[in-house]
C-alpha cells in the first residue's frame, strides 16, 4: 500500500496515538538500521528540559539562519499545524513532502506490527519521518532536536549530536520520569553522550548533581548556567529584556531579545554558550552580528505572547509548576497592578492545584474551562481546586473568552494560560477571530 493523500499519510500518523509512550529505543535503532543509518548523516544539537526547550531551539535557529546555515528543526508539540514540527529554515515540512517521508517508513512500522517489539508509537514515526526527510529529501547544515519526553529513553535518543542541553528541570510527567526532582534529572541526563559537551541552567542542587555525575561518567564537558554562563541583565519593557552575556569562550554585550521573563535570558545563555562551542570546537562559525540579530529576530508563539493591546491579551503555555511560577514572576514583572483577568485550562493529570495557586496571586479574577482533548480536565474540579475569591466556571471556552474581552477594560489584561493544546486553539481562534485584534 502507498499513502497518496496528506488526509491518508496524517490519518495513518494520529492512528498511532492509542499505542500511547512506549519507552525505549529498540523499535526506533532497527527502523534507523533498515534505512542505512539516516541520523548518522546529520550534525544535530539536542536540547531536552522540563521548560525552555522550545525557546532555545528557536534562539539557535534565528542565529544559525542569520549566519546563512540551513537548519532544521524538529519540536513537539504542534501550535497550529501538523507540519510545523519538522521545518527548515522556519519554512514547515511540505504536504508533498511528508508524504514522501511517509512512504519510506511506512513498510518499516508495517513489519513492526507482527513483530515481537510492537507497533511503534505515534511519537516514534514522527521522529523517523524527520530523520528521513533531514538526511534524504532537504538536507541541512545543522538539524536542532527537541526531546519530547525525558530523554534517557526519547525516540530522539538515537541521535550523537554536537552539543547537548538541559534547559530545566521540573516535577512534570511523574508517572513516566520518576516522582523526585533526582529522577527525573536522570531521565533528562540520559541524552548525555560519551565525549558530548553539555549546557544547562538547571538551578535545584540535587538535580544538578545528577547531570555533573552523568557528565563525568560519559567524560562530557559540563558548562553550567552561574559558573562557565553568566549573564548581566539590563533594562527591559513589555516588549524587549536587554542583557550582556559571559561564558568561558566570549563576552557577548548589548544582546536584546523579544522574548519575555528572567527565564527566557537563561534560555539565550545556553543557546549562546552553544554557539562559543560549535564556533570553538566544530568550526561552526557565527560572527556576533548574526548573533544579535539572530536574538532579537527570535520568536516563540505562546509563550508569553501578546496577540492583542486592547485590552491587553497574553497567551502562555505554562503547563507545569514551574511553568507557572516563571509566567506569576512575568507577570510581576510587566503588568503588577493592573486588573488581570486569566482563563485557565489544562490536563486532568498535571499538577494543577500548584500551577492554580501560582497564577491565582497575580490575578484578579480567575475563569476555568475545558476545550476537546482526551485529557482535558474539566472546569469544575478546576474550579474546586482554588481558593481565590473571584472565580468562576464556563464550559465554553471560546464564550469565557468573549466574556472576558467584553468585561476588560482598555487597561487591564486578558492571560490565557494551562496546556498547550488549550493554547494552541485559543491562540488559532483570536487569530481568526471576527472581532480585530488591536
Amino acid at each position: 500500500m502507498m499513502l497518496s493523500t496528506i488526509e491518508e499519510t496524517l490519518s495513518w500518523i494520529h492512528d498511532l496515538l492509542p499505542h500511547g509512550i512506549k519507552p525505549g529505543t529498540t523499535r526506533m535503532e532497527w527502523m534507523l538500521q533498515q534505512l542505512d543509518h539516516p541520523e548518522r548523516k546529520l550534525r544535530t544539537i539536542h536540547v531536552a528540559g522540563t521548560n525552555g526547550k522550545g525557546s532555545t531551539v528557536s534562539f539557535l535557529k534565528h542565529i544559525y539562519q542569520k549566519a546563512g546555515y540551513t537548519i532544521g528543526t524538529f519540536t513537539s508539540p504542534y501550535l497550529t499545524h501538523f507540519n510545523e514540527r519538522i521545518a527548515v529554515n522556519g519554512e514547515w515540512i511540505s504536504d508533498e513532502d511528508l508524504i514522501k517521508a511517509a512512504n519510506i517508513v511506512y513498510p518499516l512500522v508495517k513489519e513492526l506490527e507482527d513483530s515481537d517489539m510492537g507497533t511503534p508509537t505515534e511519537f516514534e514515526v514522527v521522529t523517523m519521518l524527520s530523520f528521513v526527510y533531514f538526511a534524504k529529501i532537504k538536507r541541512c547544515d545543522l538539524v536542532i532536536y527537541e526531546v519530547g519526553l525525558g530523554g534517557r529513553l526519547d525516540s530522539t535518543n538515537v541521535i550523537t549530536p554536537l552539543v547537548s542541553i538541559i534547559t530545566s528541570i521540573g516535577m512534570d510527567h511523574m508517572a513516566q520520569l520518576g516522582d523526585t526532582i533526582q529522577s527525573i534529572a536522570s531521565e533528562k541526563a540520559g541524552i548525555i553522550k560519551s565525549g558530548v559537551p553539555v549546557i544547562t541552567a538547571v538551578e535545584q542542587a540535587p538535580a544538578l548533581e545528577v547531570i555533573r555525575q552523568k557528565a563525568k561518567e560519559k567524560q562530557a564537558k559540563l558548562y553550567e548556567f552561574g559558573k562557565e554562563i553568566k549573564i548581566d541583565t539590563g533594562e527591559f519593557s513589555e516588549d524587549f529584556q536587554a542583557f550582556d552575556c559571559h561564558t568561558v569562550f566570549h563576552h557577548h554585550d548589548n544582546l536584546k531579545i523579544g522574548l519575555i521573563g528572567a527565564h527566557q535570558l537563561r534560555n539565550a545563555a545556553c543557546a549562546l554558550m552553544a554557539v562559543d562551542v560549535l564556533n570553538m570546537y566544530f568550526a561552526v562559525w557565527v560572527d556576533e552580528a548574526d548573533i544579535l540579530a539572530g536574538l532579537e529576530d527570535t520568536v516563540w508563539p505562546g509563550r508569553f505572547e501578546a496577540v492583542s493591546q486592547t485590552p491587553k491579551i497574553v497567551l502562555d503555555g505554562a503547563h507545569n509548576p514551574e511553568g507557572s511560577e516563571a509566567l506569576a514572576s512575568a507577570m510581576n514583572r510587566y503588568y503588577k497592578g493592573k486588573d488581570v483577568t486569566t482563563i485557565f485550562a489544562s490536563l486532568a493529570d498535571k499538577n494543577n492545584d500548584a500551577m492554580t495557586r501560582n497564577i491565582a496571586g497575580i490575578s484578579s479574577k480567575m475563569v476555568f474551562t475545558t476545550f476537546d482533548f482526551p485529557r482535558a480536565a474539566l472546569p469544575d474540579d478546576l474550579y474546586s481546586l482554588c481558593d481565590h475569591t473571584n472565580k468562576e466556571s464556563n464550559e465554553n471556552w471560546k464564550e469565557a473568552i468573549d466574556q472576558a474581552r467584553a468585561q476588560t477594560s482598555k487597561d487591564g489584561v486578558i492571560l490565557i494560560t494551562g496546556s498547550l493544546y488549550f493554547i494552541s486553539e485559543a491562540r488559532q481562534y483570536l487569530l481568526k477571530s471576527e472581532k480585530p485584534l488591536s
